[in-house]
């Protein structure tokens, strides 16, 4: 969801994409956005210079789902607190459970 909701109108270079997404390994943003490029959603500019420079931005049909991705995103964001909290939750009833 980030992938398409960061970039927005403008282009992204690969290294500030993978900064702005929080605990992101260096190859997951090429793994996560190959599908969205394969369907038409962002497109994927590599540059030949040294080293090579690669740019993302969303296509005229990714902008098309932005609105909607960056709302879920924003709720996210806004919600985090409550979701560790309901993940931990749970996480706890689990291992409760595995002692029975």
């Amino acid at each position: 969801m980030l992938v398409i909701a960061l970039p927005d109108r403008r282009k992204l270079r690969f290294t500030r994409l993978r900064r702005e997404i929080d605990g992101i390994s260096r190859r997951m943003p090429t793994v996560t956005l190959r599908r969205p490029e394969r369907d038409g959603l962002v497109e994927r500019t590599v540059h030949a210079v040294v080293p090579p420079r690669v740019e993302y931005e969303l296509t005229p049909l990714g902008g098309t789902l932005h609105t909607t991705i960056r709302a879920l995103a924003t709720w996210t964001e806004e919600h985090r607190s409550e979701i560790a909290r309901a993940r931990a939750a749970c996480d706890a009833r689990g291992a409760a459970d595995a002692q029975l």
